[in-house]
C-alpha cells in the first residue's frame, strides 16, 4: 500500500513523477494552483492542454511537466461547490480517482495533489479533505504502482486537516 503524507509545500517544486493540477474543464490557465503550475511549466503546458480539448468535471488528463520538477502534470477537474447536493462529493472523488488511474496507466510511483476544488471553486476544506483521502485510498486499493502520495498543502489549516484525515 502506498504511503500517504501531507506537507506544507509549493506543489510546483516537488520532485515526484506527477503533480496534479486543480484544472478547469477547458484546461486553460487559471488562478491559484492552476496558474502557478502553468507559470512554472511554461507556455508549452498551455499548448499541450489545448490539444487535449478539455476534460469533464470528475475526469483527468495528463501532459508532460515541461519546466516543472515533476515529469508529468495530471489535470484533474473538481466540481464547483453548489451547497453539497449537486453531486459534488462524487465528482470530487472521481477527479482524485481518475488521477490515480492515470498514474497507474503511466506506471508512476509518486504523485502530489493540491486540495482540488477548495480555492475559487469554493468546496469547504474539511469536507474536501475527507473526500480526497478516502477516494485516494479507495483507488490505491485497486493498484500497485503508486507508492507515494503527497497532499501538498497551501496553509497550516489544510495541513492539519489532511494530517487528521490520514
Amino acid at each position: 500500500m502506498a504511503e500517504l503524507t501531507a506537507e506544507l509545500a509549493d506543489i510546483t517544486t516537488l520532485h515526484v513523477d506527477a503533480i496534479v493540477n486543480a484544472a478547469n474543464e477547458d484546461l486553460v490557465p487559471g488562478g491559484g494552483v492552476c496558474g502557478a503550475i502553468h507559470r512554472v511549466a511554461g507556455p508549452e503546458l498551455a499548448r499541450a492542454c489545448a490539444e487535449l480539448e478539455g476534460c469533464p468535471t470528475g475526469g483527468a488528463r495528463i501532459t508532460a511537466g515541461y519546466r516543472l520538477a515533476a515529469r508529468y502534470v495530471i489535470h484533474a477537474v473538481g466540481p464547483i461547490w453548489q451547497g453539497g447536493s449537486a453531486g459534488e462529493p462524487e465528482l470530487l472523488a472521481s477527479a482524485y480517482q481518475s488521477a490515480i488511474r492515470l498514474a497507474e496507466e503511466y506506471e508512476l510511483e509518486s504523485i502530489a495533489f493540491p486540495a482540488i476544488s477548495t480555492g475559487i471553486y469554493g468546496y469547504p476544506l474539511r469536507a474536501a479533505v475527507e473526500v480526497a483521502v478516502s477516494a485516494v485510498r479507495e483507488a490505491l486499493a485497486e493498484y500497485s504502482t503508486v507508492q507515494q502520495v503527497i497532499f501538498a498543502c497551501f496553509s497550516r489549516e489544510a495541513l492539519d486537516a489532511y494530517r487528521r484525515a490520514i
